[in-house]
């Protein structure tokens, strides 16, 4: 008869529902879900800053016999992994440049947490503590993210001059790395607002708008616009550098410099020219302000504001405010020293 069922579609729906229900009644215990001997971490994120201590948790509830720990660093945008350390429980082996500042904390016999000193920029991203017992290899991911600031960064030349691979490099020599797509969208929730796209640490290239308007994309609303992963040696964009926290200290020194004279300025009082990365960082962390235009590095002129007034840059918003790539020859700015 139409809209009843038959009697083996009726079993075929009830009988797992009634076998469950019978089990539950005996008192069976739920499947075990997760890590069985590895403790799943309280908190999945640990923040930290560069130049830090870092520790990554890693803890067992109940050892195997026998075991080995691996940690390891997802490497964003490839498919693989960096191997840092492993250890037996008694013994520990680094591997690569980051296994030389890595130790095992050893906060008890359970504990298989990673310590990271001195917290590189490269440093952050997705690790993973894996537990190799012979039987059935458990692991848990953590992720360490840096307090830091993300700025826009082209060369003299104009815009859109890097591909990917210079993208990369330029932000190095700029005291920084290319940002990851996380750290943009931190940076756009604090008020980071560019209409040129962007090299990002994944491969894609994007730019974040917070007041939309026609040059910027339309009038659509405010977020993170995307052109999407694009050809890393041929397409050209601008790039945006992500850096933290500094070792040193970021000063300014008054005077009408040409970019030499500004170089020499800084060696006098033992110093070198900043880099833009210092000077955002200083900026970002130090609550450097100053109303002055000053050299750096790459051989722009910038200055620092954190309390906005009219005679400042004329913008409402904290930041790095930029007089473009002077000709070097120019003797009308001072320069921004850094010294370690």
């Amino acid at each position: 008869m139409p809209g009843w069922l038959s009697l083996p579609t009726l079993c075929h729906f009830l009988l797992p529902w009634a076998f469950t229900i019978f089990h539950k009644a005996l008192g069976d215990p739920a499947p075990h879900r997760g890590p069985h001997y590895l403790l799943p971490p309280i908190h999945e994120v640990i923040h930290s800053r560069r130049g830090a201590t870092a520790t990554l948790p890693c803890v067992l509830g109940t050892p195997p016999p026998s075991y080995k720990v691996r940690w390891s660093k997802v490497e964003p945008g490839e498919l693989r992994e960096t191997l840092i350390l492993i250890t037996n429980g008694l013994h520990a082996r680094g591997y690569g440049a980051l296994g030389g500042r890595a130790r095992m904390r050893k906060g008890h016999r359970l504990d298989a947490s990673l310590v990271i000193a001195g917290v590189h920029l490269e440093d952050e991203g997705r690790y993973r503590c894996e537990l190799i017992n012979g039987l059935e290899d458990e692991s848990v991911a953590l992720t360490l993210r840096l307090e830091g600031v993300v700025f826009p960064y082209q060369p003299s030349r104009g815009r859109y001059q890097f591909n990917y691979y210079e993208a990369k490099q330029a932000c190095e020599e700029q005291d920084g790395r290319l940002a990851t797509y996380a750290q943009l969208y931190q940076a756009w929730t604090d008020g980071l607002d560019w209409c040129n796209a962007g090299w990002l640490l994944e491969g894609s290239v994007r730019y974040p708008v917070l007041t939309a308007r026609a040059p910027c994309g339309g009038h659509g609303r405010p977020g993170i616009r995307s052109y999407g992963p694009r050809d890393r040696k041929r397409d050209r964009y601008d790039a945006f550098c992500f850096t933290s926290a500094l070792a040193g200290e970021v000063f300014f020194v008054p005077g009408r410099l040409t970019l030499s004279e500004a170089h020499a300025a800084c060696r006098r009082r033992g110093a070198s020219v900043a880099k833009v990365g210092h000077l955002y960082a200083a900026w970002k962390f130090s609550g450097l302000d100053q109303c002055d235009g000053g050299w750096l590095a790459d051989g722009s002129v910038r200055f620092p504001i954190t309390s906005p007034r009219p005679r400042c840059g004329g913008l409402p918003d904290p930041g790095v405010r930029s007089f473009g790539f002077p000709q070097p020859q120019q003797a009308a700015y001072g320069t921004y020293c850094y010294s370690e």
